[in-house]
């Protein structure tokens, strides 16, 4: 029930949206949501990524993880799915997002016999709460209008 009326206010409310702007307003947007998004996600990855990688491993995750994933959540993904629900789009953002950058994640460290399963559970589950935070900001952002920044 709550799912569903939540879904159903993403749908409703009137926000300065992704997904409907003109494809050259989204390369405008790409910058400042990109250095947003790696502003609230790089804390949470630092905190959250397994205890056996560096400091700079976990720095550089959170700047690279997000530039795999970013241009097609926010330039490809708006192109396909322009007239569809923002609903739809935002569920195969947010599930896209996370599970891509976890398989990046994985392809970057699988070789390096350095994590172990708990390692790797512990980094998958930072990913997608980073995700998730960045999310609901960005949904906070959407709401207030980017503060008159897309207008």
């Amino acid at each position: 029930m709550f799912l569903q009326t939540f879904l159903l206010f993403l749908d409703e409310v009137d926000f300065v949206q992704t997904q409907s702007l003109p494809m050259n307003r989204l390369w405008l947007f790409l910058p400042l949501g990109y250095i947003t998004t790696i502003l609230i996600e790089t804390p949470v990855l630092l905190f959250g990524l397994s205890p056996k990688l560096s400091f700079k491993q976990k720095l550089l995750c959170g700047i690279w993880l997000t530039a795999c994933t970013y241009p097609i959540v926010v330039l490809v993904l708006p192109a396909i799915f322009l007239d569809s629900s923002r609903t739809l789009y935002l569920i195969i953002a947010e599930i896209f997002a996370p599970l891509g950058e976890c398989v990046f994640f994985w392809l970057a460290f699988r070789g390096k016999n350095l994590l172990e399963t708990n390692d790797w559970i512990r980094s998958f589950i930072a990913i997608v709460i980073a995700n998730l935070a960045s999310f609901g900001i960005g949904e906070i952002f959407n709401y207030y209008g980017w503060f008159g920044l897309f207008n």
